[in-house]
């Protein structure tokens, strides 16, 4: 069985994850692509978060295509409004998030 080396839990029962994403200050903006296409910019990830899987899992919920880069998300269109609830169901602390 694995042990986790920041908690000293199971792999299976790790809570550093929950304890970084209550942590973050997350911010939601909207940025202006080329040829005047909206995209959504979710930034302020800590490195211990895993921001491949949650952009993985706001691409799904959405329905829309994005990428994850340098602790960034991207996510096609305009989402501001949808996406702070999305977040909170991921985990992460309502207050945290600007």
């Amino acid at each position: 069985m694995e042990i986790c080396p920041k908690c000293g839990l199971p792999v299976q029962a790790c809570v550093c994850e929950q304890i970084v994403k209550s942590s973050q200050r997350i911010t939601i903006g909207k940025d202006k692509k080329r040829y005047g296409k909206i995209v959504t910019v979710v930034s302020g990830f800590d490195n211990a978060v895993n921001v491949k899987k949650i952009a993985k899992s706001l691409k799904n919920e959405l329905a829309c295509g994005g990428t994850a880069k340098d602790g960034i998300i991207e996510l096609q269109g305009d989402h501001t409004k949808k996406i702070k609830e999305l977040l909170v169901k991921l985990g992460f602390d309502e207050n945290s998030i600007d």
